[in-house]
């Protein structure tokens, strides 16, 4: 059935905007020439991202702050097992399924910290990412609080979707 709507979607914009005689395809166009700027205004900023993602990665830094914090984490419910995935999921969304994959693979999809895990990847965002792509666009200079609330809101919801784990 799910197969069906983008297909249905597309045939009832086509209807409606025959119905009202647009010009489809012009209006396709000018979507794909404005959507040209926007790259040209985002680039970089999600380049840098990227850059600073994989540095953050491959210099063995999130695992070396990860392995700190496993007994600060341990005291809020968080099992060690998780720590580097807690640390990765504000910066890389592919990051954190790739080690959620590995977490699943080494202790089972049953397992509490897999449960945790899966929590944690499932039900928070790429803070800094999404941070350069929409702030760029607005032009918003200071952030002021807008990171640090964020990432407090990550670790608060990664302790009770952790503290939910336990208790079902």
């Amino acid at each position: 059935m799910s197969a069906y709507i983008l297909p249905v979607a597309l045939l009832a914009v086509s209807a409606y905007c025959l119905f009202k005689k647009v010009k489809i395809y012009d209006c396709f166009l000018d979507g794909t020439k404005e959507s040209l700027s926007l790259v040209k205004t985002v680039f970089p900023y999600i380049a840098s991202i990227f850059i600073a993602i994989e540095l953050f990665k491959a210099s063995g830094l999130s695992s070396a702050i990860a392995g700190a914090l496993q007994t600060p984490l341990s005291y809020l419910g968080i099992p060690s097992e998780i720590c580097e995935i807690l640390l990765l999921v504000p910066i890389s969304g592919n990051g954190t399924t790739a080690l959620l994959e590995r977490i699943i693979t080494d202790y089972g999809a049953d397992d509490y910290a897999s449960r945790c895990a899966c929590v944690i990847a499932g039900g928070s965002e790429t803070i800094f990412y999404v941070s350069a792509v929409y702030l760029s666009k607005t032009n918003v200079k200071r952030l002021k609080c807008a990171i640090p609330v964020s990432l407090f809101c990550t670790l608060l919801g990664a302790v009770i979707g952790c503290a939910l784990c336990r208790i079902m």
